[in-house]
């Protein structure tokens, strides 16, 4: 093949037209506006905290990073009945829909049962995993006590949030994103003003440090959860799969067997998925305290710049998705490689951003000069591996939307225990490796996932309607 034939060829193949990256963008802007404003507030959050000091924003930090796993258990979970949602949806078949809806419902319900009585048994065990005897008994006995007041309050902000994940999920798999969009920026704002007030005690408010941030957090969460139910249900014409949702929660039985057969993989991968991530926090915590509150640091701000690629993975479930759904194959993998070129293309960007900033988010942290230089280097790491994570973030989504969940249980969850996690804890406890070159080799690690995910996207395993006879 001649280079212009290639050229032209791959021009076709990766670049869409003006009507596809309308329709794209959409459907992904409102989710980038959320997620960067969830995730901005995050950072405020985070530096507020930590303008108190080192060892409450540490653990502030390790405690979040407990939360997250019922966080992904809960987008697993939904994401399981969400698969036959997004087809649903494609094919027009309101009550499919519903019948979903009402699925995420039960199991939020589940979910946040499981989560408080886990946390409120083995908390505090759970954040001592993080505190390396190395630091002094005062000094881990100090983050311990503000781990544990941040993490009681907090367990009064998880049934709110699991309820608000069936709803907003459910109206993006219909191609509703502006609803959620606004719902959260609701929540942000009410989590920012108490904040405010709570914290450093404004307003005539006690200085609560801590327990404020966990306060402020749980009030919004209340909050986002009242406009999204509150508007979606006020408009039916809009939103026609919730006239009746509650008038019956019936699940077929049969769909529900189906959900769980395909879905359950999901919840299981997001629950090993995350714990994987949790431990590999630990086994970088081994190196110290220090290093827990770099990585707190270089998280937060990370997590603000990978809005797009996350949000890029989300649309990417809905129009593979709903172009399954309506059995148009050739669609679904036309829109499949062109998503993954645009995302990794808008990473390429943000990576770039992220360095440039790395130097000077840091310094508004209240800690010590050190824990600043290394989070500028943790974050120029993140950048520049961005466009691998946007890569297999697609790759995952587009597998997923298939309903290929035994598949992206290898690709994704397996993939960090049996890669990440071993090379990690061999790194950390038989080398004298900084813990920047640590965390470099385990992100670059994700290529061979790009390979393994380029590989079966391009074989087109994925291809297959899942609610065809349901």
């Amino acid at each position: 093949m001649s280079a212009p034939s290639f050229l032209l060829r791959a021009r076709r193949t990766l670049i869409g037209d003006r009507a596809f990256y309308s329709m794209v963008l959409m459907i992904v802007v409102p989710m980038i506006v959320q997620n960067a404003i969830t995730n901005f507030v995050s950072l405020l959050d985070n530096i507020m905290v930590g303008r108190v000091g080192t060892e409450p924003m540490a653990g502030v930090s390790i405690t979040n990073q407990l939360l997250t796993v019922f966080n992904l258990c809960v987008f697993g979970g939904m994401s399981g009945a969400g698969l036959f949602a997004a087809q649903y949806a494609g094919a027009d078949d309101l009550g499919g829909v519903r019948s979903c809806f009402r699925f995420k419902l039960y199991l939020s319900v589940l979910l946040t049962v499981l989560g408080v009585a886990v946390f409120a048994i083995a908390g505090e065990p759970l954040i001592s995993l993080y505190l390396n005897d190395g630091e002094g008994s005062a000094r881990a006995a100090e983050t311990l006590g503000h781990g544990m007041d941040y993490l009681r309050v907090m367990l009064w902000g998880l049934a709110p949030f699991a309820v608000t994940q069936a709803y907003a999920s459910t109206l993006r798999e219909t191609g509703e994103t502006t609803l959620p969009m606004l719902s959260a920026i609701a929540a942000v704002l009410v989590n920012l003003t108490f904040n405010y007030i709570l914290i450093y005690g404004h307003l005539g408010a006690p200085a609560m440090g801590v327990r404020g941030a966990a306060i402020a957090t749980v009030l919004s969460r209340y909050v986002e959860l009242a406009v999204i139910a509150a508007a979606s249900h006020l408009n039916p014409k809009r939103y026609p799969f919730l006239p009746g949702a509650y008038r019956s929660l019936r699940v077929p039985a049969e769909l529900v067997r189906r959900i769980i057969v395909k879905g359950m993989p999901l919840m299981v991968n997001e629950a090993l998925w995350s714990l994987g991530v949790a431990t590999l926090a630990q086994c970088y915590s081994l190196r110290g305290l220090e290093v827990v509150a770099a990585l707190n640091i270089s998280n937060t701000v990370a997590n603000l710049f990978n809005v797009v690629f996350q949000s890029m993975g989300n649309a990417t479930a809905v129009v593979v998705g709903q172009a399954l759904g309506a059995r148009d194959a050739n669609r679904a993998r036309d829109h499949a490689w062109k998503l993954t070129a645009f995302s990794v293309a808008g990473c390429v960007a943000m990576g770039l951003l992220l360095a440039a900033a790395s130097p000077f988010i840091p310094l508004i942290y209240n800690t010590e000069a050190s824990i600043q230089a290394l989070a500028t280097r943790l974050l120029l790491v993140c950048g520049g591996c961005m466009p691998l994570f946007a890569f297999a973030n697609c790759c995952y989504f587009i597998l997923r939307s298939g309903g290929k969940t035994g598949i992206t249980f290898v690709f994704d969850c397996m993939f960090s225990w049996v890669v990440s996690i071993p090379l990690a804890y061999l790194l950390v406890h038989s080398t004298a490796m900084n813990i920047v070159a640590v965390y470099l080799c385990v992100q670059l690690a994700d290529f061979i996932k790009c390979v393994l995910g380029f590989v079966l996207v391009r074989r087109g395993i994925w291809i297959q309607n899942i609610v065809a006879g349901a």
